[in-house]
């Protein structure tokens, strides 16, 4: 008898793994489609980041996934290849895509799409925004701290919204730490000119600038190796880009969008779908932030003025703006 019931055991413990084994191929079944940015996989930046999410949810929740790049600007034709390819979720990354998102998510009302850089009022598109002016507000601290010729300068790849969060943020930060510094912005049309980017550092650092920050992508690329080779200070954005000029990336405002991704893939229900309308991330929760700081030190007197920066911006004690134009 006794043999009998360690067999009904043994048999249980069988199908319980089974179905164990059954819910995690149900769970890798979920398939992610994405539209990647202007600038495309290989940026060092934005779509790298987004990618690196999804890599993470292929890897610890068994997700599939796949990609697209619309180097011609033919946003729709590559949606609907998504839309035909039969994703549970389609991903749509940057506010270049959200027109053509909308478009084709009216198109397909039985699809769920996600939009990363825009908020969207159509019913089956989940937003994911950033505040990317707290964090660049930190930045901003940064480049006032580390500045000598009391000149900073900002590049935008696109003169928008979204990057505007990045300006007014880091005019703002700067401000806050040094009310006389002075901040030069100018933005240059495009995410992937690296030729455009490095023009502008140069005209800036013969300008008297001594800190270049950028939110333009593949442009910015341009930016930073200029600044390497004259000498001066910059800062990276959306990643890590320390490791692009060792000498001369000094922080990088990250944006994590690999984060945001991979915590969008965890909320996939058991239809894979995602119940949540929007999600924005901030400082608080770990949506933005600085990478290490590195190249120059702060004193700790600087160091714990970040901080205390940092604290009243999580709290709501100090407010940064996003748009552009209501810096104080």
């Amino acid at each position: 008898m006794k043999k009998l019931m360690i067999g009904f055991c043994l048999i249980a413990l069988l199908l319980a793994g089974c179905s164990n084994s059954q819910q995690e191929k149900a769970q890798g079944d979920y398939r992610i489609g994405i539209l990647l940015s202007d600038a495309g996989l290989g940026d060092e930046s934005f779509n790298d980041s987004a990618f690196k999410g999804l890599e993470k949810a292929r890897d610890e929740l068994g997700i599939l996934f796949d990609y697209k790049e619309a180097p011609d600007g033919n946003y729709e034709e590559r949606l609907e290849e998504l839309v035909a390819e039969k994703y549970n979720i389609i991903i749509g990354l940057g506010f270049s895509v959200q027109e053509a998102l909308e478009k084709t998510a009216k198109k397909y009302p039985d699809q769920q799409f996600v939009l990363i850089d825009g908020q969207s009022d159509v019913a089956n598109i989940t937003s994911i925004t950033f505040k990317e002016q707290e964090g660049s507000f930190l930045l901003g601290m940064v480049a006032a701290m580390t500045s000598k010729t009391g000149k900073i300068g900002f590049i935008g790849g696109a003169d928008v919204p979204v990057i505007h969060h990045f300006e007014n943020g880091f005019i703002e930060g700067a401000k806050y730490y040094n009310p006389n510094i002075e901040i030069i912005s100018e933005y240059a049309g495009s995410f992937d000119d690296t030729d455009a980017g490095a023009a502008i550092a140069e005209r800036y650092i013969k300008n008297k600038v001594d800190f270049i920050y950028h939110a333009a992508g593949f442009t910015g690329f341009g930016a930073i190796k200029k600044a390497e080779e004259m000498g001066i200070y910059a800062a990276g954005v959306d990643i890590d880009q320390f490791y692009i000029a060792e000498k001369t990336v000094v922080t990088s405002m990250l944006k994590n969008v690999d984060q945001a991704v991979f915590k969008m893939a965890k909320t996939l229900d058991e239809e894979g779908k995602i119940s949540e309308k929007s999600f924005s991330f901030g400082l608080a929760d770990n949506g933005v932030g600085l990478a290490d700081i590195r190249v120059i030190k702060l004193t700790p007197e600087q160091q714990a003025a970040l901080e205390k920066a940092k604290e009243d911006i999580v709290s709501g004690k100090i407010k940064v703006t996003a748009e552009k134009g209501n810096s104080q």
